[in-house]
């Protein structure tokens, strides 16, 4: 049993604190709590605004809310979950809902870095327990017996000595009395009952039944319809518009341009956009506006180079940001990438020497790896809804940073940052595209501009065509094997357009003696942004694919010659900057050579390994391939995850299945090219994505099972399952893949 500091005095507890009809609302800092409105299931008939709370009905029926967006990750099933644990309520008693933007008090409001339960595991912990200890001592006290005898299981409190029992709803009043305790206890993991059970999500049966969750069902009367036209080419802006013919179309409002941001606003990295100066197109309906569109015409001219600077969003320190100007095509990527990969880089990492090393080795094996751009896609198109008045800011709709942007609308709309409200709906999807809410500041502006409600909604084309991609990227791998086929140097050397992908402390640095680490970048005015598993999502599938190589090279089984490298970073670990913990890497390999028993003989299957740590978890995959019909088919996924304690096994594993597909998908099919700065896929019918058919016909998902706090979930599973596939198509065709997409349909890198 773990104590933990509750943080909170009892002033502020009773600033946090409200009753209503016999209920008890809990508010606590580190949930983020503050008033708002009831549920009309729940017995208390008003309910209040929180960022994260807790309110328990005088029948025992408990209101949860989830602080954090939701983007399919599930959290919005999994938070209440970790509070419901400790509070020791029976979940069928709970209701969850989406809680409220509150900047003020709950500070990571945030879907991104696979760090939702991560970060909130101790605060929602903490909630659960400080509300069951509160209920204990309201018991005790009106009972007149020692707390420590008071017991709780599924929301009733019980004095064993003397047989009285209590619902925590009818206990509610009076603890709401009881001063906020400054440390509670914390439950042992094997006194878990609901943690590590699987739970259906709270959302599912309204996702099926087609109920209003998304930001594009979000309405209100007298709603406008805007569209935005942008430039066609990276490296372009806008010199002039003729929009007669567009404002006397049917059902058209209004034609006017904007400026998402204004020149002197200091960013963050949030704010990222492609094209600050819009065309917009306001009307009654999507189908009026995108008529009206399609009747601008609209001329556009070479903007000049120029620097931006960001803040971080967890340092605030300033990112400059160089913004050439230029028409870029990818032919002519892939000619300086090339290039810069034969030139020296900026040393990062450097363990023994070296270069001496490879000059006497008895072989030397180098390969290259490159991959492209890649559209988000989420399949929900951007859209924001926003109702802007003169002393007031409403907006609703899908964002993954809801927090930082309402600073952002606040300041271009000239508002207090208290007059903006952000109502964070369900989304269909985000991956990184819906961390840049540039789309959420131009549905204010418009609103503004128009002084009535408007949704603003972008179709398939405008999204893929607007930037925030994943960068292009390319990695140069040597290695250096002695007589006797020993690894006694390897040596990376990674950039791309415009950032490196390199991770220098990640295995297997630490396990060779003779380490070399170099970075490199190609400035670019094409706009890239957080894409599921950053970096990683490259230089995992390229440096696993390597290593399968070396092991060719060196005779050994490629999950022992990983093990050995592992065991040698345990016994005699290199520098001490190493990123990873070895036996839990090692533990994902093991664990996933013994469920797909690895090694057995299967006739006409082809199999590729691979293992990778990245957002503070393990993962390893097996993939069965067989060829049908000359085409690679995956049959089978077999996965093994270090994520420390599994909140939601359900969830877990249907993260993990999306995560293992997603990366097939976009690592076989998938890429963005570019000529003279215009994107070449506009729409699926030429970016190519996975189809039904062709995602594998089953994937077996195992959990280490330790007690270790939960890490990341959400990212993992997506890089290592792309050198799993590369090596198990060389298996299967004799061909190493160096270039994604493996499969490509008319995507060339040069």
């Amino acid at each position: 049993m773990t104590l933990i500091k509750t943080s909170i005095n009892r002033r502020s507890f009773l600033k946090a604190t409200a009753m209503a009809g016999g209920g008890f609302m809990l508010s606590f800092s580190w949930l983020g709590c503050e008033p708002g409105k009831k549920d009309a299931l729940t017995i208390p008939k008003e309910w209040f605004e929180l960022n994260g709370y807790l309110k328990i009905g005088e029948n025992g029926v408990v209101t949860i809310m989830s602080p954090n967006p939701e983007i399919g990750q599930n959290v919005k099933t999994s938070m209440p979950m970790i509070v419901a644990e400790e509070l020791d309520v029976d979940w069928k008693n709970v209701i969850v809902e989406q809680a409220p933007l509150n900047t003020a008090i709950f500070t990571r409001q945030l879907a991104g870095g696979s760090q939702s339960i991560r970060q909130s595991w101790p605060g929602l912990r903490t909630a659960g327990a400080t509300a069951r200890h509160m209920l204990r001592e309201a018991a005790a006290t009106t009972w007149k017996v020692p707390v420590d005898e008071i017991t709780t299981e599924a929301g009733t409190l019980f004095h064993k000595a003397s047989g009285k029992s209590s619902t925590y709803g009818e206990m509610a009043s009076a603890a709401a009395k009881i001063p906020v305790p400054k440390e509670v206890k914390l439950k042992d993991v094997k006194d878990f009952k609901i943690i590590g059970t699987p739970r259906k999500n709270v959302d599912g049966f309204k996702i099926v039944t087609g109920q209003p969750l998304y930001g594009l069902d979000y309405r209100k009367e007298g709603m406008l319809i805007a569209m935005i036209a942008h430039p066609p080419a990276f490296g372009l802006k806008l010199k002039s518009i003729d929009d007669s013919a567009a404002k006397a179309m049917p059902g058209i409002k209004d034609v006017f341009t904007i400026k998402t941001y204004q020149e002197d606003y200091s960013k963050h990295m949030f704010d990222v956009t492609a094209f600050n100066e819009l065309v917009v197109v306001v009307g009654n309906t999507t189908w009026e506006v995108m008529n009206a569109r399609k009747a601008l015409k609209l001329e556009w001219e070479p903007f000049g180079e120029y620097t931006e600077t960001y803040a971080h969003f967890m340092t605030g320190a300033k990112m400059p940001a160089k913004i050439p100007a230029g028409l870029e095509s990818t032919s002519k990527h892939a000619q300086v990438m090339a290039e810069l990969s034969k030139k020296n880089g900026k040393v990062v990492r450097k363990d023994g020497n070296p270069e001496a090393v490879f000059k006497k080795a008895a072989k030397v094996i180098e390969r290259s790896y490159s991959a492209p751009f890649l559209a988000h896609n989420t399949m929900e198109p951007m859209n924001f809804f926003a109702d802007v008045t003169a002393d007031k800011a409403e907006l609703a709709g899908p964002i993954q940073t809801p927090e930082y942007m309402e600073k952002s609308v606040a300041a271009r709309l000239g508002l207090p940052l208290e007059k903006v409200d952000i109502k964070m709906t369900r989304m269909g999807g985000g991956f990184g595209r819906r961390l840049y809410g540039h789309f959420l500041v131009e549905a204010g502006v418009i609103s503004q501009k128009m002084k009535a409600p408007i949704k603003l909604i972008y179709t398939r084309e405008d999204d893929m065509t607007f930037g925030s991609y994943r960068p292009s990227y390319h990695a140069l791998y040597r290695a250096a094997l002695d007589a006797n086929s020993n690894l006694i140097a390897f040596h990376v050397r990674a950039g791309g357009i415009p950032e490196s992908p390199l991770f220098a402390n990640r295995f297997p640095a630490g396990a060779i003696e003779n380490y070399l680490a170099e970075e490199w970048s190609m400035e670019s005015n094409i706009s890239i942004g957080a894409f599921r598993a950053p970096r990683s999502n490259f230089i995992a599938g390229a440096e696993q694919a390597f290593l399968d190589e070396v092991a060719e090279a060196a005779g050994k089984d490629p999950i022992q010659f990983r093990l050995d490298l592992l065991a040698k970073a345990k016994s005699n670990p290199v520098g001490e900057k190493n990123d990873y913990e070895v036996d839990r890497y090692a533990g994902v390999l093991e664990l996933v050579k013994n469920k797909s028993k690895w090694g057995e003989e299967m006739p006409g299957v082809f199999r590729g390994v691979s293992a990778y740590f990245c957002h503070n978890s393990y993962v390893a995959h097996v993939i069965d391939l067989a060829m049908e019909n000359g085409k690679p088919r995956v049959q089978k996924v077999h996965c093994a995850v270090d994520c420390g304690i599994v909140v939601n096994p359900l969830a877990a594993t249907n993260l993990v299945e999306g995560g293992s597909v997603d990366g097939i998908g976009q690592s076989m099919y998938s890429g963005l090219t570019f000529t003279d700065g215009a994107p070449d896929q506009k729409n699926f019918d030429k970016y190519r994505v996975i189809r039904h058919r062709e995602a594998p016909k089953s994937i077996d998902v195992h959990f280490v099972q330790n007690d270790i706090d939960p890490t990341g979930l959400g990212e993992p599973p997506f890089p290592p399952v792309i050198g799993a596939l590369a090596n198990a198509l060389y298996k299967a065709t004799g061909k190493r893949h160096y270039q994604q997409p493996f499969l490509g349909e008319g995507i060339t890198l040069g």
